[in-house]
């Protein structure tokens, strides 16, 4: 079903030229304009949002740790390793699960809807869903691999979430406490 899907996706690349384009550029260059984004809500919430850009790192830093794990597990290698595929942009054969860009697209998308903003998690969500069709579009990875990297990235924010609420109170102010 995996290789399905990506046929079905991949297989409309290499027909129009300004469509490949569009994708080639989002699934090499749109990650960093959603980590850009990533840190408007962190410069709007000011100094309280400080502690929530630490969570968001974090999640961001346990969710390319858990991917090194799961790449480490899987056998899965790019779909230009074994298949006719129209890969439109450059990239070296290894593993392909998780797809990285899905990993730290997703990571930042659900962090900064966790800790920061929904509103700001739910845009930059819909870019990391056009990061990772991006990616199967190009042949570099299998629609699987995308929902890898997503489903990493939303252990990780979990993971944060979860520590962050249990130790909440021992970085609480107390009545009497100085500054």
């Amino acid at each position: 079903m995996n290789y399905h899907l990506f046929q079905m996706i991949n297989a409309g690349a290499g027909k129009v030229d300004a469509v490949d384009d569009a994708f080639e550029w989002a699934a090499v260059w749109l990650i960093y304009v959603l980590a850009a984004l990533a840190v408007v809500p962190v410069l709007r919430g000011g100094r309280p949002a400080a502690g929530a850009a630490l969570r968001v790192l974090a999640s961001l830093a346990l969710a390319f740790a858990l991917g090194r794990v799961t790449a480490a597990l899987s056998t899965e290698v790019r779909p230009f390793q074994t298949h006719h595929v129209h890969q439109l942009i450059p990239h070296a054969a290894g593993p392909s699960l998780p797809s990285d860009h899905a990993t730290a697209a997703f990571a930042l998308a659900l962090a900064v809807g966790v800790f920061l903003s929904r509103r700001w998690g739910a845009v930059l969500t819909i870019l990391a869903v056009i990061i990772g069709f991006a990616r199967v579009w190009t042949g570099v990875h299998y629609p699987g691999d995308i929902a890898a990297g997503a489903c990493v990235a939303a252990a990780a924010v979990g993971a944060v979430a979860l520590t962050a609420r249990r130790y909440a109170h021992r970085f609480r102010r107390h009545p009497g406490a100085t500054a």
